[in-house]
């Protein structure tokens, strides 16, 4: 606090900046954040909300009281300012005003008066100015158009927002809020449509205000909110035994213990809580959160986002401040497209061992975070407290690491946060200069750069004479012929013996799969780890292309299951597992021609020796296909997919391959 010769001194600074032209930084300078004298506070809210030279807007206004509530809403005005105490003669004024302002905005902006929707209490801490009516209507406009969040209507922008940064800041708190089902706009709705006028004494809210509006930082309602609910935690968790309904009770409350000495600290906390947190959050989400449009960014957001640009900043410049965010990044692709390029600062994660290997997963976490403890004591530029993931920024493989980051929110790991478009918005980010930026850049394996790297190629060969058309044609037939051996050799692999896989007869000396009566079923739980003959990665041609739908309408169609197929380099891609009566089809979902697929899979029922899932993510299927070798299996070949309603395809392949083997007796 101020000694009073400091007082006196920054006060007088004040006076002498208004008497000319300063601006609200001119006055964050000065005031530093306090309190404002009765006396001054006027002349600079107006020019922090930037309205002194605004005229009068209500000489439009034709002073026509017809809203199709406007009983509702002079009674709700009545009502207020009945619990004011002011005398009888000023009452009738100030609810002639409060009417007045109301419905004329309302009218200008072409929108009905709800009731309690904060308006009347937003102007109560206004008219303690004793401005003129047009004075009070702007600052009024102003405050609800640039402070005021448009998006805090159930379910909107605002309270994901706010969620996303009590799961940034205070995970553990916002696990149990949601374990209680309770969501942000059941205990602040009140606050951000009032900025704590509807809760906090007159008082409190005035001193709040100074702060806010000297700050001209229309996001600080959500860390002001933030350390109102942080502030409690406590308080909030030891209620584990209460029901939800006490709990949003408790918590809308809470700004009613705030005293007039205590906004000072408030406010300096929320300061801090902003630093700590990225600020490209703020600023992509500013119209987001004060517009009416929605944006599933916010609401369907796992973990708080980051841009590239903020990141490259961030990791690439040294920086004082102790409290600033400070990235430790973790690329989470697969290992192969790390090595084709990588930020020089990035810590490899891969985000595949998580399901092939949960052991060794476990062990690269601990390496992790051993890493980042290391960085930070060595005041590494790659050091920081707060984490950042890297996906690839394609959906098929970002799963995975959206299964990763989930991991660490769920361990109640604070500072989280994911790159927005991941891997493919860092190599756009440095365009040209990549091979400059980037480690171990590989244009040939890049993910980006590896299609335009193959055209290039193609279209530095020359153009074939006449000549080479008759290569080329030969080139063709051997293709063709290739394919023809090739299929031949894969039905060598699968059946040996020559015989139509089909129509094979299973007898009671068969050893494949152990799966008729008396014998362990086809589908098992366990760890799914065994050895493949020769498993490969695919290089794969586009086949044969259908149309979803009518695909699905085939009479043989027995069921069909929507699923993601997962390649060995853990790629993953929307399909469609379809079961008939003797083979299992999979139609792959092609992105860039809508309702198309192409048969990515399609195998005799009676290959199928084993149908595997692992104990800790069972919803993940394998089957695998074979024959027999000895008394043992030989696993030649394998797909893999992840399955919602894992039980109920397993259980249908199942008993349909069961039901042939009836047939057949």
């Amino acid at each position: 606090m101020a000694s009073p010769g400091e007082e006196s001194h920054w006060i007088n600074d004040l006076e002498n900046a208004l008497l000319e032209e300063c601006s609200a930084t001119d006055i964050y300078c000065i005031c530093k954040g306090n309190a404002l004298p009765d006396n001054l506070r006027s002349d600079v809210w107006q020019i922090c909300l930037d309205v002194r030279d605004k005229g009068n807007q209500l000489d439009h206004f034709n002073e026509v009281y017809d809203l199709p509530n406007q009983t509702v809403l002079r009674e709700d005005c009545a009502n207020f300012v009945a619990k004011l105490g002011n005398e009888e003669d000023d009452k009738l004024s100030v609810i002639s005003d409060l009417e007045s302002i109301i419905t004329f905005y309302c009218k200008s902006r072409n929108i009905s008066y709800i009731r309690n929707n904060g308006w009347i209490e937003l102007l109560a801490p206004i008219l303690t100015l004793k401005t003129p009516r047009s004075t009070t209507y702007n600052l009024f406009e102003a405050i609800r158009d640039t402070f005021v969040p448009q998006s805090c209507q159930t379910d909107g922008n605002a309270f994901h927002i706010l969620r996303l940064l009590l799961l940034y800041h205070d995970p553990e708190l916002c696990s149990f809020l949601d374990t209680k089902r309770i969501t942000p706009d059941q205990y602040c709705t009140s606050w951000f449509q009032s900025l704590f006028a509807a809760t906090c004494n007159l008082e409190v809210v005035i001193n709040m205000w100074d702060y806010y509006f000297q700050q001209s930082d229309p996001f600080f309602i959500f860390f002001l909110s933030l350390i109102m609910v942080v502030n409690a935690r406590d308080q909030i968790i030891s209620m584990k035994d209460e029901s939800g309904d006490k709990i949003i009770t408790s918590l809308s409350n809470m700004p009613c213990g705030l005293e007039a000495d205590d906004v000072s600290d408030f406010c300096t906390l929320a300061q801090y809580y902003a630093l700590k947190t990225p600020v490209s959050f703020r600023n992509d989400l500013l119209q987001t959160n004060y517009n009416t449009r929605g944006d599933n960014l916010v609401s369907q957001a796992l973990c708080l986002p980051v841009t590239v640009h903020e990141l490259v900043e961030n990791t690439t410049h040294e920086t004082t401040n102790v409290d600033a965010v400070r990235f430790f990044l973790v690329d989470c692709r697969p290992i192969e497209h790390y090595n084709a390029g990588h930020l020089p600062t990035a810590f490899h994660l891969d985000c595949n061992l998580m399901l092939q290997e949960p052991s060794a997963f476990a062990t690269a976490v601990q390496g992790l975070l051993s890493a980042q403890r290391q960085a930070l004591a060595h005041k590494s530029n790659a050091g920081g407290e707060h984490l950042c993931f890297l996906g690839s920024g394609r959906n098929e493989e970002d799963q995975y690491t959206h299964m990763v980051v989930a991991s660490f929110l769920q361990k109640h790991t604070q500072y989280v946060s994911l790159l927005m478009g991941g891997y493919i918005a860092v190599h756009n980010y440095f365009s040209d200069n990549i091979d400059e930026f980037l480690q171990d850049h590989n244009a040939k394996n890049c993910v980006v750069c590896a299609p335009t790297f193959s055209l290039k190629i193609a279209q530095s060969i020359q153009k074939p004479s006449q000549s080479n058309d008759l290569f080329g044609k030969i080139s063709a037939a051997m293709k063709s012929k290739s394919a023809e051996v090739k299929g031949k050799l894969i039905d060598y692999i699968v059946n040996p013996n020559g015989s139509p896989m089909p129509e094979r007869h299973v007898s009671s000396t068969d050893k494949i799969g152990k799966r008729y009566r008396d014998v362990a079923p086809v589908f098992s739980i366990d760890d799914d780890h065994d050895n493949v003959a020769n498993e490969h990665v695919d290089i794969e041609e586009r086949q044969e292309l259908v149309q979803i739908q009518a695909y699905l309408k085939k009479p043989e169609v027995i069921e069909h299951f929507p699923c993601q197929e997962v390649k060995v380099n853990g790629f993953m891609y929307k399909s469609h597992l379809i079961v008939t009566h003797t083979e299992l089809v999979v139609l792959r979902e092609i992105p860039d021609i809508k309702g198309a697929a192409e048969i990515i899979v399609k195998r005799p029922l009676s290959a199928i020796v084993k149908i595997t899932a692992r104990k800790r993510h069972p919803e993940l299927i394998t089957f695998k296909y074979g024959v027999p070798d000895g008394d043992n299996l030989k696993i030649n070949d394998m797909d893999r997919f992840l399955i919602p309603n894992a039980d109920k395809a397993t259980k249908t392949v199942s008993d349909q391959i069961l039901n042939q083997l009836k047939a057949k007796e």
